[in-house]
C-alpha cells in the first residue's frame, strides 16, 4: 500500500483493546503510515498516536480543549451542512463527506454536484467518502476533495491506483 494511506482504526461494537491499538501503532509507525483512532479522543492522545477521528454522531464541543501534541490531527466526518459546522467548532482539520456514491450500505447519497456544494460550506479540507470503487474513480476528478478515503475498496489492494 501507498505510505500515503493512513488508517483508522474503527470499532463501535467492543471496548477499545489499548495492547492491540499500541500494536497496530507500532506496525504503522515502521511502515511510516499515520495512525488515527475513532471516536476515542482520550485514548489517542494516551498513546501518542497521530490524531483522532470524530464520527458525525460525535457531538461534544470540548475537543479543542484537550491537551494535545502540536502536530495531533482532529478529524471528522459529516453529511450536512450543520455537521460540517460541529466537525469545525470540534478542531477538525480534515472533514470526510458522505456517502459520495451509492453503496450497500447507503441508499442515498451526495453524488458530485451535492458534495461540492457541501464542500463549498468550509475553508477546510474536505475527504470523499463513500461508494468508492474502480468504476466511479474518474468521477473524483470533479469533486472538490483534498482526496478520498474508502472502507471496501481498499480490501482489494490490487484495484488501488494512486
Amino acid at each position: 500500500m501507498n505510505k500515503k494511506i493512513a488508517i483508522i482504526y474503527r470499532n463501535y461494537s467492543t471496548k477499545c483493546d489499548e495492547r492491540l491499538i499500541s500494536n497496530i501503532k507500532k506496525t504503522c509507525k515502521k511502515d511510516g503510515r499515520k495512525f488515527f483512532l475513532s471516536n476515542n479522543i482520550k485514548l489517542s492522545i494516551k498513546l501518542g498516536l497521530d490524531g483522532v477521528y470524530l464520527p458525525s454522531f460525535y457531538k461534544k464541543l470540548n475537543v479543542s480543549q484537550m491537551n494535545t501534541k502540536n502536530n495531533f490531527l482532529v478529524m471528522g466526518s459529516a453529511h450536512s451542512t450543520g455537521e460540517i459546522k460541529i466537525k469545525e467548532k470540534q478542531g477538525a482539520e480534515l472533514i470526510f463527506l458522505s456517502p459520495l456514491f451509492k453503496n450497500k450500505k447507503n441508499k442515498t447519497f451526495l453524488n458530485v454536484i451535492k458534495f461540492n456544494i457541501l464542500a463549498s460550506n468550509t475553508m477546510k479540507k474536505v475527504i470523499a467518502l463513500g461508494g468508492i470503487n474502480s468504476k466511479n474513480l474518474n468521477k473524483l476528478k470533479m469533486t472538490n476533495s483534498y482526496g478520498y478515503a474508502g472502507i471496501s475498496y481498499f480490501n482489494n489492494t490490487s484495484k488501488i491506483k494512486i
